[in-house]
């Protein structure tokens, strides 16, 4: 390291390299894009790195920590030190992906989780009800592209875990009342049918996204899953809840059905 006239210091590549914990190969190639490069050179031509280059450099590592790409920190860099609208809109969509990638790793552990609550609810499994399980996943997955998989994805990591909770305990309650409803013949124009399918109607609008379209193509996705795997997630359903039949869940979404086209406006 040497210094100027005005006592500011001066760096080798190497130098450079050994202080900041960067590759000499790494600082070629930052030289070689634009985004750090020697801002003097000697008589010999040896490259001479400043305090305000080892400023840039630095912010550059911190920038590619955030996950950045090279080319989004020069746009940012270049720009005047004063102005962050660059780096807001890019951090913005750096934190959209990361929370996105959050929610698919979430999906996967509660795919796995259930898996292996399934594995360990036996001495000896079912080989074949754990490969059905596997089986509609892989059938939902043909329904559901990623595209709206990711919107679920979105959605749930916007409520949380606790309203996500919420939900699954409003879910089983109101099952569980209009299948009691259901068998005891109470008629589908009751007043207490009714509640039970208003509340049912409330909770599904509740989960629904911000994109009208994008419901749309989910509702449109859900009836293709039903129609094709409908016996088999009945059957599933009836596994995971002790006291639903396998044959209860179509016969119950049929009576809110019945229900709604019993309103008077309908």
């Amino acid at each position: 390291m040497t210094t100027n006239h005005d006592g500011e210091r001066r760096w080798s590549i190497g130098e450079l390299a050994k202080a900041t914990g960067v590759t000499i190969r790494t600082l070629y190639h930052y030289e070689e894009i634009g985004l750090v490069p020697a801002s003097e050179r000697t008589t010999s031509g040896h490259r001479r790195y400043t305090e305000a280059d080892l400023r840039r450099l630095y912010r550059v590592r911190a920038l590619r920590g955030l996950g950045l790409t090279l080319e989004e920190i020069g746009r940012v860099l270049d720009r005047s030190s004063d102005d962050l609208t660059a780096l807001r809109a890019l951090l913005g969509a750096q934190l959209a992906e990361l929370d996105l990638q959050a929610a698919r790793v979430e999906q996967l552990r509660e795919r796995i989780s259930g898996l292996v609550t399934l594995l360990d609810q036996a001495v000896m499994p079912d080989p074949e009800r754990v490969m059905a399980t596997l089986e509609l996943h892989s059938v939902y997955e043909s329904y559901f592209d990623q595209e709206l998989r990711d919107h679920l994805a979105r959605r749930r990591a916007e409520l949380g875990q606790v309203r996500m909770d919420d939900y699954r305990t409003e879910w089983l309650t109101l099952l569980r009342e209009a299948r009691r409803l259901m068998l005891a013949g109470t008629p589908v124009d009751d007043p207490q049918v009714q509640e039970v399918t208003t509340r049912w109607e409330a909770m599904a609008t509740g989960l629904q996204v911000a994109d009208q379209e994008v419901n749309e193509q989910l509702k449109d996705a859900g009836m293709a899953l039903w129609r094709r795997a409908g016996t088999q997630l009945s059957a599933e359903l009836s596994r995971q809840i002790d006291w639903l039949e396998a044959d209860d869940l179509p016969a119950l979404l049929d009576y809110f059905r019945r229900a709604r086209q019993a309103r008077p406006d309908d």
